[in-house]
């Protein structure tokens, strides 16, 4: 089963305690698909300038993901640049320049409209409301967003979270949409507004599924040691989707399989911040994503 991701494609400058990398391949569509491709075929929906790396888009058509929605203009690629606190876990922002991503309006190419998986990355929720006016009839659909679209567009994202069934979320972000300080009390609050199922990411603590069936808490992977975060929420939900993509989990199931891709996604993003940039991912195979789901198992069971 294929799988749609309509999100960025763009470049980081990245500086950690280790040390600093200057404009390497970032963006929710990029880190999704990579990790998205070891489960299922993945068809990308995004923008770049005239100054994105050929070889960056031939690293994500190697890993089998359909590059043919991904469109060149001219101008420059979206640009993101932070710097990591000692702790790996704050970060602050020092610049971001949107470049053609500023006028990014995705367009599906011929054929695409009948893919059964979607994920809307983090982009402005009218734009992922168009996506879902432009699909026919999905399977399953995946919302992530972020406090600024929450702030700033909650009409806009109220009616398309009334058409998605999972949204993805940090305990920050639920806390901010629902208006509710106990994290139980704001999955509650968030389904009532349409998603049948939520999941809230804890970072370093991991993350809790919300579903019809109960409630499951899946720890994070310890690392001896964290060289980039960057991008670890989009790898962890192209595991997620993309287990779900595997075995074919349709939107009236019962929660089982979403409870196993909430293994697989935290297995795949584990091997996100072992180093810069999506390399981590890139370089993936199914037997590392099986040992790190042992792990995990291991820690879960008393």
């Amino acid at each position: 089963m294929c799988i749609l991701v309509v999100g960025s494609v763009a470049y980081d400058t990245v500086e950690t305690v280790h040390e600093r990398r200057e404009r390497q391949l970032g963006g929710s569509a990029s880190f999704f698909s990579l990790a998205a491709a070891l489960y299922a075929p993945v068809r990308a929906v995004g923008v770049v300038g005239d100054d994105f790396r050929q070889e960056d888009l031939d690293l994500l058509a190697a890993h089998g993901v359909d590059i043919a929605g991904i469109e060149r203009r001219s101008g420059s690629t979206f640009h993101w640049s932070g710097r990591y606190h000692d702790d790996m876990i704050e970060r602050d922002t020092l610049a971001t320049e949107l470049g053609v991503f500023a006028d990014f309006r995705p367009q599906l190419p011929a054929g695409w409209a009948d893919t059964p998986y979607v994920l809307l990355a983090n982009i402005h929720p009218d734009l992922q409301f168009d996506v879902l006016e432009a699909v026919a009839d999905p399977k399953l659909v995946v919302l992530d967003t972020m406090n600024l679209w929450i702030k700033t567009t909650r009409a806009s994202l109220e009616r398309v979270l009334r058409r998605v069934d999972v949204l993805l979320v940090n305990d920050s972000e639920a806390r901010l949409l629902s208006g509710m300080t106990g994290l139980a009390a704001a999955a509650d609050a968030i389904m009532a507004m349409g998603p049948k199922r939520v999941v809230i990411k804890k970072g370093e603590h991991g993350a809790l599924f919300f579903g019809p069936e109960g409630v499951l808490a899946v720890p994070a992977v310890l690392l001896s040691e964290v060289v980039d975060p960057t991008g670890a929420g989009d790898s962890f939900a192209g595991g997620f989707l993309g287990h779900l993509a595997r075995v074919a989990a349709h939107r009236d199931d019962g929660d089982a399989e979403f409870r196993e891709a909430m293994i697989q996604g935290t297995a795949v993003a584990s091997h996100c911040p072992e180093d810069f940039s999506v390399a981590p991912i890139a370089d993936l195979t199914s037997e590392d994503v099986a040992q790190r789901v042992a792990w995990l198992r291991a820690m879960m069971t008393p």
